[in-house]
């Protein structure tokens, strides 16, 4: 056996064992400095797992992110167990770890309160402290089933499994759970760590199934890293895009018109619309031709792109009509090749660039809904460029430098582009089988990446069905990661629609199909544009560009007047003159409101306005054209800055 301590630095043992037992024979203070393995095979074990003699490992240290996720998943079976000291009548469902943190799902009696969570918090640092090793036992089915005889939801989960699928359990102290691991070595290795929140869970994200109850946490390895996430956690609350879609008015979901389905205000609507132009301007300049398609088609279409074996559980029920089967559509690109495909095409037609702000359906599971990043209906910045093989590059580099446009107008300081590549397992299944093609189409996008110097990182297995494609990962102000947008290579469907161009030969060729929405879904982008921004968002976004604020009854026409001149240059304005001065102040910059334009005696004998900023911050009278100039010029640019 061969174990990778440190880059060079390699310790051999003879005759299989667990890396627990080598350690303790050579060196105990390996076990301090390292958290679990990584076989040859990037398989995570842990120092309980028995290896072959000819195993090879490497080493995973406590400061790594790979180690956060083991060491989170062994507090997750903490909080259980302090949970089930605390509430023996509970079930067991999962415990995952995730992104910074970890969670349970319980189906008990009683809704968890904010102070049943104190209590389990306190139970947890019990269990740390009686340090209980983490004891790995390898189990029969029919052991297993014995086992957890009272546990219908960890019953199900054995069901499910494959009949040679092997199974584990972990015990730590007077609990036992069924587990694949891996686990740090005891329960006192993590000491910080924080319950954060209950909510509502359904049963493997089936909302047929039984709501449980699903407890958050995060762990972290010192008490300062703890301390900076939960200060971090605090400012993402105060941004939250859905308590802040409430206060300023922008969007809010009902019942009555179903989960995951925003019915936007109209200062929201201003949001979308501010957008729209946005894209439709950057997209006109990039030669972009703008369709629209039904929002609804047949389901034949639906077979022949080979969306419907792969999205089917994602979309709306089907509706029958006539005899004939129709879907809301989940995508525009079906539509699209339509268009394509309706007129003869030539080489000198190329690229033919087709965008749409086409609203979308997908039957996201309830429990995958979050506020506007996860929703059933979206508007989406789609575009679908037909180009030539000789042309894919420059286009495929075009789009990428327009994302990168964006980021700069949005002052997105930190994004990557997640490169996803498809493995030779899934071709036929998950993937189209054309490793030809594939080979093609992944050479050229990590070609076009590396000679645009875009950062990004690949990832083998997660391509879209019918090529390779971009994820684009942003991060807001306060370091919150985001998916906000998708670029696609399709070299396969075009083909089963029998879109063809005649080359320069005189004979038909497929062209490529690039899928790109730099701005993703909009109910995507302006839930992160909110937490960016806090809500404060630049004076060419803000739904409310400018208050007018008359001090007192006498000043009311001058303010008409101001207003007016405001509207008539198309700035969004209003005029606020009830209750004091000082309240309509606190209300206006409640609202994130970029401009408080005050008139008193002064200004109005004098023609000026005194202005006062967002942040507090006031500026010297100016005359009513030179605010005019200074607001309008802003908007034009779309600049970030108010000075």
């Amino acid at each position: 056996m061969k174990i990778c301590i440190r880059e060079g630095e390699v310790l051999e043992h003879a005759g299989p064992a667990t890396l627990k037992e080598v350690f303790v024979e050579h060196d105990k203070s390996l076990l301090k400095e390292f958290i679990a393995a990584r076989t040859a095979d990037e398989e995570r074990v842990d120092f309980h797992t028995e290896l072959a003699d000819d195993a090879q490992v490497e080493l995973i240290a406590w400061d790594s992110d790979e180690a956060a996720w083991i060491y989170r998943h062994s507090m997750s079976h903490v909080m259980a167990q302090a949970v089930r000291r605390l509430f023996p009548e509970v079930k067991l469902a999962i415990g995952p770890a995730i992104d910074d943190g970890f969670y349970y799902d319980f189906d008990a009696p009683e809704p968890f309160t904010n102070e049943d969570l104190k209590k389990i918090e306190k139970e947890m640092k019990r269990v740390g402290k009686q340090n209980h090793r983490f004891e790995r036992e390898d189990v029969s089915r029919e052991q297993a089933r014995e086992l957890l005889a009272d546990e219908p939801y960890k019953l199900e989960i054995i069901d499910d499994l494959e009949e040679d699928q092997s199974l584990t359990f972990y015990t730590d102290g007077d609990f036992v759970d069924l587990c694949r691991g891996p686990h740090m070595l005891s329960t006192g290795q993590v000491k910080h760590y924080k319950l954060l929140s209950v909510a509502g869970a359904y049963w493997r994200g089936d909302e047929s199934r039984k709501m449980l109850q699903r407890i958050y946490g995060t762990a972290f390895a010192t008490r300062e890293a703890l301390d900076q996430h939960t200060k971090m956690l605090e400012e993402a609350k105060k941004r939250d895009h859905r308590r802040l879609g409430q206060e300023l008015d922008l969007f809010f979901f009902d019942d009555e018109v179903g989960p995951g389905l925003p019915m936007w205000q109209p200062k929201g609507a201003v949001l979308i619309e501010e957008l729209e132009s946005l894209a439709k301007e950057t997209e006109t300049a990039a030669g972009y031709d703008r369709v629209r398609t039904p929002h609804i088609c047949k389901e034949s279409m639906y077979q022949k792109s080979g969306h419907l074996p792969y999205y089917k559980e994602s979309m709306f029920p089907p509706m029958e009509l006539d005899g004939t089967t129709y879907y809301l559509k989940p995508m525009n690109c079906p539509h699209h090749h339509k268009i394509f495909g309706s007129l003869p095409r030539s080489y000198r037609d190329m690229p033919l660039r087709l965008a749409e702000y086409g609203t979308c359906y997908r039957y996201e599971q309830s429990g995958e809904l979050f506020g506007l990043m996860r929703v059933r209906s979206m508007q989406m910045n789609d575009a679908h460029i037909y180009c030539r093989l000789d042309q894919f590059e420059e286009e495929f580099l075009a789009v990428c430098q327009m994302y990168l446009d964006y980021f700069e107008l949005f002052g997105i300081e930190k994004y990557v582009m997640r490169f996803s590549t498809h493995d030779e397992e899934g071709l036929g299944k998950k993937f189209v089988d054309a490793p030809e093609m594939w080979k093609k189409t992944e050479d050229m996008v990590r070609r076009t990446l590396v000679s645009g110097g875009i950062n990004y990182e690949e990832v083998s297995g997660e391509a879209a069905f019918y090529g390779p494609k971009i994820d684009v990962e942003i991060w807001s102000a306060i370091g919150r990661e985001f998916t906000i947008a998708t670029n696609q290579v399709d070299f396969a469907v075009p083909e089963r629609f029998g879109l063809s161009y005649v080359n320069s030969e005189g004979n038909d060729e497929v062209p490529l199909c690039i899928h790109r929405a730099p701005l993703g879904t909009h109910e995507r982008t302006v839930g992160f544009l909110i937490e960016h921004y806090a809500g404060a968002f630049p004076l060419w976004l803000a739904p409310v560009q400018a208050v007018v604020l008359p001090i007192a009854e006498r000043h009311a026409e001058y303010g008409a007047k101001i207003l007016a001149a405001l509207k008539a240059r198309g700035v969004r304005a209003e005029i606020h003159a009830d209750q004091t001065l000082n309240y309509r102040i606190r209300a206006a910059q409640k609202k994130k409101v970029p401009y408080m334009m005050i008139l008193g005696d002064r200004e109005v004998e004098e023609e000026q306005i005194s202005i006062r900023e967002r942040s507090g911050e006031n500026l010297d009278p100016m005359s009513l054209a030179a605010v005019l100039d200074m607001v309008t010029g802003k908007i034009s640019s779309r600049s970030g800055q108010l000075q």
